[in-house]
């Protein structure tokens, strides 16, 4: 079981890999799942769009896509996260920048944003949304960087 990173049509960015890669998998046990493959493929606004608009028939930029891949772990009776979250950082970059945050700051939020959406959480309602951020700020809260 592996968290991978990869980047396509944008340039490398230095993330602390090791520490997020074990951020991310305490995140994922402390909310009673069990790690399987996550892959984080970077890319720029034109990439993902056209992956918004091949695969979901969305035609507007977003920050993340979330490809849920997740099962039952039947030896461990635990869900074996799994999935590929594709994130443009040209709109984290917007993002950061239109909420006056740290760009890494907004970059964890979405990093995480996708894993909780691979544990269930969803943000399709207001109620939803909120429970959503709340989520968010506990688990970048936890994060030792």
């Amino acid at each position: 079981m592996a968290i991978s990173f990869s980047f396509i049509d944008t340039k490398t960015i230095p993330l602390k890999k090791k520490e997020i890669k074990s951020w991310i998998k305490n995140v994922i046990e402390q909310r009673g799942g069990k790690l399987g493959d996550i892959s984080y493929i970077f890319c720029n606004d034109e990439y993902i769009l056209n992956v918004n608009k091949e695969y979901l028939n969305h035609d507007y930029y977003t920050d993340i896509i979330t490809f849920d891949y997740t099962e039952k772990d039947y030896s461990s009776d635990k869900m074996k996260i799994s999935g590929d979250l594709f994130i443009s950082l040209d709109t984290v970059k917007s993002n950061s920048e239109e909420l006056g945050l740290d760009f890494n700051q907004e970059l964890h939020r979405v990093i995480i944003h996708g894993v909780l959406h691979l544990l269930g959480l969803k943000d399709k309602t207001e109620k939803e949304a909120k429970e959503m951020r709340k989520a968010e700020e506990e688990c970048l809260k936890s994060m030792m960087l």
